[in-house]
């Protein structure tokens, strides 16, 4: 264990935040040392293993940077993100990302950051979101010029208290397509006579119900026939144990900012 790699948790409350924590606790090359929630949370004080299910950790939950850390993984909110990646900044610390919902000036605020400090940014930490995504767009490349004309449509589910729409993975998702097909318009969903379909739209359907962990259907609708690329969360531990991998992968970087497909080899 003292070999570990020291790992942060921010986000250490909530629910993927105490994934992380629970299943970093199984794995014997790492070691939860600190754990992360803002200023304002009641859970401030109270042991992260605890929080998480698994026993006392001996690590409380702060709101800044008190213990030594190697790595750290945010789940949190995207104000979260940009406190944790200012303090990541500061002290170079490897951070990986995986708040989804930024705007454009907090994605831009990461890419000047990873200018100094390994950061790993990804829409899905999932293995499985991540190969779907490698084959959307090898799907895409071979049905760019089909004589019929291909209509991309991308469903996705998530739990009802997901507070983002479309989910980043989807719009992930619809990048890709648009960068090998073309596509110019994102629709996110329709209403009333819209008319005959335009071949240069994606369309965006964004369900929320329950407690589905993740759910991302994009379909090619062509003439005649259909293909989808379907993949679907069972649990939330998809997503911690791709964080972890991410982690593990990223202090043995130099600044700069990586993704999934570099963390997996894709």
């Amino acid at each position: 264990m003292s070999n570990a790699l020291k790992l942060g948790v921010n986000g250490a409350a909530g629910r993927m935040g105490q994934r992380v924590v629970a299943l970093a606790t199984q794995d014997k090359s790492l070691k939860v040392t600190a754990a992360y929630e803002s200023a304002a949370s009641p859970r401030l004080g109270q042991d992260a293993g605890e929080l998480a299910g698994v026993g006392k950790l001996n690590v409380p939950v702060t709101s800044a940077i008190e213990h030594p850390v190697d790595v750290i993984i945010d789940f949190s909110t995207p104000e979260g993100a940009m406190h944790i990646l200012a303090l990541c900044e500061a002290r170079q610390i490897p951070l990986v990302i995986a708040t989804t919902g930024l705007t454009e000036h907090q994605k831009g605020a990461v890419a000047t950051a990873a200018q100094t400090t390994p950061i790993l940014m990804a829409p899905s930490m999932s293995l499985a979101v991540n190969i779907a995504m490698k084959l959307v767009g090898d799907a895409g490349r071979a049905l760019k010029d089909h004589s019929s004309g291909v209509d991309v449509e991308i469903i996705e589910r998530h739990h009802r208290y997901k507070e983002d729409a479309p989910s980043g993975t989807a719009l992930k998702f619809g990048e890709i397509v648009a960068n090998v097909m073309g596509q110019t318009d994102h629709v996110h969903g329709r209403e009333g006579r819209t008319g005959q379909r335009p071949r240069q739209e994606i369309g965006y359907h964004a369900l929320r119900v329950g407690d589905n962990v993740g759910e991302h259907t994009i379909v090619f609708g062509m003439l005649g026939e259909t293909l989808e690329v379907a993949v679907r969360g069972q649990s939330r531990d998809s997503y911690a144990l791709g964080a972890l991998t991410a982690a593990k992968f990223l202090v043995t970087q130099s600044a700069g900012l990586y993704t999934m497909n570099d963390a997996l080899g894709l």
